[in-house]
């Protein structure tokens, strides 16, 4: 994987060169891909999925990708749903998102391949887009915890999954049953990487897992988190082995 950034007008973007390019290296990616209006003209919307972004599920022709506005909750929604403060390129959330989920990626952790950001500045603020690789039969844990599916085995390799990206050192902050995917072969994986961070181990990785928690609560899992918890644990022994 190999990170290019080009700005087009008022619109920068991050992009995977490597999947995105042609053979002459210019990229075959535009602002006009990171519109929802572009896919349905077209009509390549495969699906979308629930959740306050409303990412849609798109036929990129060789693959299926996922785009991903940014929006934000809350009562601050009320003012602007879309837009953010401009503090400079770096630190806006589609290229803070993509460059984060690029590394672990490389770091054979899984997370979703990206492929490419669009952040839109308007004076002193922007709006943003991400679009990575849609997983292949992949399902929300939520989905299978209200379908009564989520067995121990499965939860358990849920904690050991998280043990994993918990010793890569990341915290993430909206760990919760949706943004967890099993795919069909039972393979655990975690998506939606905003406002994540990589950290010094510390005390955020215990407020990881009570978010989760909370979560699983909502869907009347009481006792799953005990699952997730021992997989957790033995995973951390098993590296220590």
């Amino acid at each position: 994987m190999r990170l290019a950034t080009y700005q087009t007008g008022k619109t920068y973007i991050l992009y995977d060169a490597h999947s995105v390019c042609d053979a002459e290296s210019t990229p075959q990616i535009t602002p006009a891909l990171f519109d929802a209006d572009h896919w349905r003209h077209t009509g390549r919307i495969l699906g979308e999925a629930p959740g306050r972004g409303s990412s849609l599920f798109l036929d990129a022709g060789h693959e299926q990708w996922v785009l991903r506005p940014y929006r934000r909750g809350g009562l601050i929604a009320r003012v602007s749903a879309a837009r953010y403060l401009w503090t400079g390129l770096e630190r806006t959330r589609g290229f803070r998102e993509l460059r984060l989920t690029a590394h672990l990626f490389a770091h054979r952790l899984p997370v979703p391949r990206p492929v490419a950001t669009a952040v839109t500045r308007h004076g002193v603020s922007y709006t943003a887009a991400l679009i990575t690789v849609r997983i292949p039969g992949a399902r929300t844990l939520a989905e299978l915890l209200e379908q009564g599916t989520a067995d121990n085995g499965l939860l358990e390799r849920v904690g050991a999954t998280i043990r994993r990206f918990h010793d890569t050192g990341l915290d993430h902050v909206d760990l919760n049953a949706r943004n967890l995917l099993v795919d069909a072969t039972g393979k655990v994986w975690l998506i939606d990487l905003d406002r994540c961070r990589l950290r010094s181990p510390g005390t955020w990785r215990e407020a990881n897992l009570a978010r989760l928690e909370r979560s699983l609560l909502k869907f009347g899992e009481a006792k799953g988190m005990a699952a997730i918890r021992q997989g957790y644990t033995e995973s951390s022994t098993a590296c220590q082995d």
